[in-house]
């Protein structure tokens, strides 16, 4: 469970320092700001959290083979 944890815990500490930077640099508008928010943190996730998500991903195969 704790590599699923240290994942999603990465994941929204991501998008929420995303958030708060576009919102330091003007973007106020709220549908947009989560919007560009979301995208720009799913490419960071995807590019920084690659071996987080490799564990969770061996994880939930160990957890089918049991």
């Amino acid at each position: 469970m704790r590599p699923f944890l240290v994942y999603t815990a990465s994941r929204l500490g991501l998008f929420a320092v995303t958030l708060g930077v576009l919102y330091l640099i003007g973007i106020h508008n709220a549908f947009w700001l989560l919007v560009i928010s979301f995208v720009i943190s799913g490419v960071a996730s995807y590019v920084l959290l690659s071996k987080q998500r490799d564990a969770v991903s061996e994880q939930i195969s160990k957890g089918r083979r049991a």
